[in-house]
């Protein structure tokens, strides 16, 4: 139940309803959750305007200017949204980040084995970031560089428990390989972990940037199954015990 003063200080019950039956009027919920959906909808058309920049042109080359113009915004009203440039990149990288969750999460369903899913895993990882490649490249630089865009450390502690969520499905991956008795050479779940993430992002950095346009996704593709293959090997392999 909730109650609204009205111009005559009268309590009005205000409960599950936003217009007057016979008048038709808007009440004072109407308004607000009208005035919410409007202020979410603005924010939105902000982030996918500057999700566009981003990605066309990388962060740098992006100001606010350029994001309110292609929003059909002012620049007051973009701040009234973000703080700042590197506000509205964090945002996109968090939304990002959470879309690549998203196509993973079902991803030990009608699983046949453990490798199955770690290559399942690798292919989505790859293709992913081979269509976002600047999200790729500021994801590396957080990596490497603590807060580099100069954010919150509220935005920058969000960026990386949800990064920290891509972690944790590999770990998951390789409990689930341990628990089938897949992974034999699975001593250390973390060294493992870090083993793979450091293989994909490797070859991913090593030839995402460079070299022949029209080769790097062929070369990316190539190179990750022939190193996943190597990996899965080595997981699979019991290590040879001291007789």
């Amino acid at each position: 139940m909730g109650y609204e003063m009205t111009a005559g200080h009268k309590m009005t019950d205000v409960h599950n309803t936003d217009t007057d039956r016979t008048s038709g009027e808007v009440g004072p919920l109407g308004l607000t959750e009208r005035r919410n959906r409007e202020r979410e909808r603005r924010r939105e058309t902000i982030l996918k305007a500057a999700r566009r920049d981003f990605m066309k042109k990388g962060f740098r080359a992006v100001t606010v200017d350029s994001i309110a113009q292609r929003a059909q915004l002012s620049k007051g009203a973009i701040y009234l949204y973000f703080k700042s440039k590197e506000e509205i990149y964090a945002q996109v990288l968090i939304r990002d980040i959470e879309k690549f969750h998203e196509r993973v999460t079902d991803i030990f369903q009608s699983a046949d084995s453990a490798s199955d899913v770690l290559v399942r895993f690798a292919q989505i990882y790859t293709d992913f970031f081979l269509n976002e490649r600047e999200l790729f490249r500021i994801l590396m630089t957080f990596m490497v560089q603590p807060n580099p865009l100069n954010i919150s450390e509220e935005i920058n502690d969000h960026i990386i428990r949800t990064t920290n969520r891509t972690v944790g499905i590999i770990e998951r991956i390789f409990q689930y390989g341990i628990d089938r008795k897949e992974f034999p050479g699975c001593r250390d779940i973390r060294q493992s972990r870090n083993a793979l993430w450091g293989l994909l992002n490797g070859i991913i950095a090593l030839h995402l940037f460079t070299g022949r346009e029209e080769t790097r996704e062929a070369r990316v593709r190539s190179t990750v199954a022939g190193g996943l293959d190597l990996f899965v090997r080595g997981l699979t392999t019991a290590p040879k015990t001291d007789e």
